[in-house]
């Protein structure tokens, strides 16, 4: 393979006649190594993006939508429970949430629609107690789940 610089000429001649010319091209071989690691670094943690505990919350025909930020208790099928993602104690729960969030005053309440009640009226009992303000997570209805009249 040829390289040719100064329009084909002898590269030979015209260093002894002074016009010394240097390589002009930008190199792109190594972006494009970056570029294409970057890329199969992202391929391969894309799905660890995705965090948070998997609760199916029971759907509800009306939700209000808020934007406040407060603690989230969550409580799985299994009856475990967590505080924003942590899992916790119900009988460390009160000081967890004064510790770690302040003066919060409410407290979002997301249970499994499958949880026994029976693990969901302690939380809620103790966090009420705890002077929280007891927001229960629910999901809406789609429209289509909706009876026909």
């Amino acid at each position: 393979m040829a390289l040719s610089l100064n329009g084909g000429g002898n590269s030979s001649s015209s260093r002894r006649r002074g016009g010394h010319s240097s390589l002009s091209e930008i190199n792109v071989t190594p972006f494009v190594d970056v570029v294409l690691v970057l890329l199969i670094i992202f391929m391969l943690t894309a799905h660890v993006m995705e965090f948070g505990i998997e609760v199916d919350v029971p759907k509800t025909r009306y939700v209000r939508d808020t934007a406040q930020e407060m603690p989230q208790v969550i409580i799985t099928r299994d009856g475990l429970l967590y505080l924003n993602s942590q899992e916790t104690n119900i009988n460390a729960l009160k000081t967890s949430i004064r510790q770690r969030f302040g003066k919060a005053k409410g407290v979002y309440l997301r249970a499994d629609k499958d949880a026994v009640f029976d693990v969901i009226a302690p939380v809620m009992a103790e966090l009420s107690e705890g002077g929280y303000q007891v927001n229960v997570v629910t999901k809406p209805l789609d429209t289509a789940d909706l009876p026909r009249k």
